[in-house]
């Protein structure tokens, strides 16, 4: 789930103080409020052991509280302690154009500590604009599902300048579709918005939250918008204060030269993948294999699928071995494994397309898309003269609703961000701009590991443990802290 920022690669290609916690309510001090939600089994897709889903009525725009509305596909995993529940724990498992009616379920079985689920009823939804909850569409193609949300590699300004046809042919696409009427409103505030409106229905006067990858902004962006609502804010995998801006997106070229050092250090210790003996040969044989898919695609597999498929990959260590077999393959010519793209890969792009380009104005200029390639082709060589070209968003409808939100340090400081060192996803340079801008509402956790995602996925305990006792208890660590590699 927390891979969704990177599934569309693959198919191409802070002054306030921190209560005591005491001064939280005891454990089992209170009953759930009543809630005006209807809770009953999910849908066939969405039913999972002990989930609960339903449906919440939000407005469609925000300005006009009173007019269209829109349905939010919502579920619950409720505690099963009464005695020990202390409220709600919103998630959000990323993207944008990550559904999140099941991720209760899913962190459930992925190891959310038992202390954490008997102290909260587990809430998922998904976004708007997104699977159960109104989607959206683009009417792309298959060939368009195909090639992704990356912009082919561009070496030169003529390649940057090839590509804009395609970019706002994709924008057209989405400004004239049947669903073009949620555009301007699809945008991670209006989620935020609806997630107080969930918290509201739900009875409760605060909400915890947990929110990875992309959900790092979304809930930045809830705890800025409603301050004194959030209760025990933890983000993690965090992107920078812009959210899914143009930034972000040239940031993930940092983010794979960050982590490639740990995959290239795997191939080179295991010889039988024929990759080379050393990182740096491992290195060069990249190069070398883009070189080659570029000048003639193997299997449908081109340059930038490569590019981007080995960016995927580098988000779990567990992928590494996967990943160094389809190195091997497209090296020697044997038979590539190219998996069937997922049938809900349509709305995620167009999702992703509806968030991304309408949260923040990215550059209309080819000019400058031209510069920034020039820039990152030459710091971040791996991916940097793609993450820096021209996309949809530069040709995207002009309507507004609302500026980006800015992320500040008012409010109170409730708020626990963890983050891994060598992050392809979420790199840690936009992290610690997100940090910064938090001030004294945010501790911050650093893990030395690599991978995208730390709780509870990951296996170091200190981390860990510092999410929990922070969920659990509502204390957090005096200070930022930074948890050694795990043995």
């Amino acid at each position: 789930m927390r891979r969704s920022m990177s599934l569309a690669l693959t198919a191409a290609a802070l002054a306030a103080t921190a209560l005591p916690a005491a001064a939280s309510p005891p454990a089992g001090s209170r009953a759930p409020a009543p809630s005006v939600l209807e809770w009953g089994p999910c849908p066939e897709g969405a039913d999972a052991p002990r989930l609960q889903c339903s449906t919440l009525e939000v407005p469609l725009d925000y300005r006009e509280p009173d007019g269209r509305r829109i349905e939010i596909a919502v579920s619950r995993l409720a505690s099963e302690k009464p005695s020990l529940r202390r409220g709600i724990l919103i998630t959000n498992p990323g993207g944008p154009g990550g559904a999140g009616l099941t991720y209760p379920a899913v962190l459930a079985a992925s190891g959310l500590p038992r202390s954490v689920l008997d102290s909260y009823d587990i809430i998922g939804f998904d976004p708007r604009g997104v699977g159960r909850s109104a989607p959206v569409t683009c009417d792309l193609t298959r060939e368009q599902q195909w090639r992704g949300n990356f912009p082919p590699y561009a070496r030169t300004a003529a390649d940057v300048r090839r590509e804009v046809p395609y970019a706002r042919r994709i924008a057209e696409q989405c400004a004239g579709s049947r669903t073009a009427w949620m555009l301007p409103h699809t945008t991670t505030a209006n989620t935020a918005r609806d997630m107080d409106r969930l918290r509201a229905a739900l009875g409760e006067r605060k909400v915890s939250y947990l929110g990875a990858s992309y959900g790092s902004y979304l809930g930045a962006v809830y705890t800025t918008l409603f301050p004194r609502r959030g209760d025990r804010i933890v983000l993690d995998s965090n992107m920078g204060p812009g959210g899914y801006d143009i930034t972000a997106m040239r940031l993930l070229a940092r983010g794979m030269e960050d982590r490639f050092p740990d995959f290239a250090a795997y191939a080179a210790a295991h010889p039988e993948y024929g990759l080379g003996s050393t990182p740096g040969q491992v290195k060069a044989k990249f190069y070398e294999l883009v070189e080659r898919l570029d000048a003639e695609p193997v299997q449908g597999v081109n340059g930038i699928a490569f590019r981007g498929h080995t960016f995927e990959q580098l988000y779990a260590d567990g992928s590494m071995p996967k990943l160094a077999e389809f190195w091997q393959a497209v090296d020697t010519g044997a038979e590539l494994p190219v998996p069937e793209p997922p049938a809900t890969l349509e709305n995620l792009l167009a999702s992703r397309f509806a968030v991304v380009c309408g949260d923040s104005r990215w550059p209309g200029a080819v000019r400058q898309y031209q510069h920034n390639v020039a820039v990152d082709r030459l710091k971040y060589p791996m991916l940097g003269g793609s993450t820096a070209s021209i996309n949809p968003c530069a040709f995207w409808p002009e309507e507004r609703t609302e500026p980006p939100v800015r992320i500040t340090g008012r409010g109170p400081s409730n708020v626990l961000m963890l983050q891994n060192e060598r992050d392809p996803g979420t790199p840690l340079a936009g992290a610690q701009r997100l940090r910064r801008a938090f001030g004294g509402r945010a501790t911050m956790v650093t893990v030395d590991q690599g991978g995208h995602g730390v709780y509870p996925y990951g296996r170091n305990t200190c981390a860990n443990d510092a999410a929990t006792a922070f969920l659990t208890t509502g204390e957090r660590p005096a200070r930022d802290l930074a948890c050694a590699a795990r043995p």
